[in-house]
């Protein structure tokens, strides 16, 4: 599994893990029923703590992405289409939040930016 750490980021190391978990399922690069690495390979593997990877397992399964098997491991939940629908909602929405903020802070109009947006979503 293709996992990249910047340690030099202020996001801490469990989320940037969770975020690229995530990736992977919603865009089908993991598979429902799939298996995870174990938290002690994945860990050596990305030269980091296990509780950490630990971390990061517990809390994609608390979010219903993983669901993990006592001496058997950690597997990627069956399909939850409404979860993955909502995971991608909570993405778009952060990324129109920040869309709406560059252009406040250019000086546009609430009018001026739905201008904008309904002339994109013409397009």
């Amino acid at each position: 599994m293709k996992i990249i750490i910047n340690h030099s980021s202020m996001q801490p190391i469990y989320e940037q893990i969770t975020d690229q978990i995530k990736a992977m399922i919603i865009d089908g690069t993991l598979k429902e029923e799939e298996m995870l690495p174990s938290v002690r390979t994945l860990a050596k593997e990305l030269k980091i703590s296990a509780l950490t990877v630990k971390k990061a397992y517990d809390f994609l399964e608390e979010e219903g992405f993983v669901v993990t098997v006592h001496g058997k491991g950690s597997f990627i939940a069956k399909n939850n289409q409404g979860l993955l629908m909502e995971e991608r909602k909570r993405e778009i929405e952060t990324e129109l939040e920040e869309v709406i903020r560059k252009a406040r802070v250019s000086g546009l109009s609430e009018e001026e930016i739905r201008e904008l947006f309904e002339l994109i979503m013409e397009e």
